[in-house]
C-alpha cells in the first residue's frame, strides 16, 4: 500500500524558512517522480516543484531562487527546503506521486499535507 506523510510545517515570519519531509513507503521509491503542491485557502491546488528520480527538478515560477526540493532514494524521503518564505506561501502542501497500476491505469497517492503560515 502506498504512503506517503509530510512533516514539517508550521507558523514563521515572512522571510523566514521551513523545510518539509515527505516519507514515501509502498513503492519503488527510487523511480518514482514526487511532486510537491500547495493549496491556499479558496485556490486550486498547485505545482510547487516535481522531483524527478535522477533529482533533477523543476519549479514553479513563483517559488524559483527561494524553494530547493531534494530526494534521498536510500531514506524514501524528499524534503522542500523554503528560504525567504512570503505571506503568500501560506498554504497546506503536500507530496504526490503516480503509480501505474497491474491494469495500467495511473493511479495518484497524496498524504495528508502538512500547513505552512507565513505571518508576522
Amino acid at each position: 500500500q502506498v504512503q506517503l506523510v509530510e512533516s514539517g510545517g508550521g507558523l514563521v515570519q515572512p522571510g523566514g524558512s521551513l523545510r518539509l519531509s515527505c516519507a514515501a513507503s509502498g513503492i519503488i521509491f527510487s523511480t518514482n517522480v514526487i511532486t510537491w503542491y500547495r493549496q491556499a485557502p479558496g485556490k486550486q491546488r498547485e505545482v510547487v516543484a516535481v522531483i524527478f528520480s535522477g533529482g533533477f527538478v523543476n519549479y514553479a515560477d513563483s517559488v524559483k531562487g527561494r524553494f530547493t526540493a531534494s530526494r534521498d532514494n536510500a531514506k524514501n524521503m524528499v524534503y522542500l527546503k523554503m528560504n525567504s518564505l512570503k505571506p503568500e506561501d501560506t498554504a497546506v502542501y503536500y507530496c504526490n506521486t503516480r503509480v501505474r497500476g497491474i491494469d495500467s491505469r495511473d493511479y495518484d497517492y497524496w498524504g495528508p499535507g502538512t500547513q505552512v503560515t507565513v505571518s508576522s
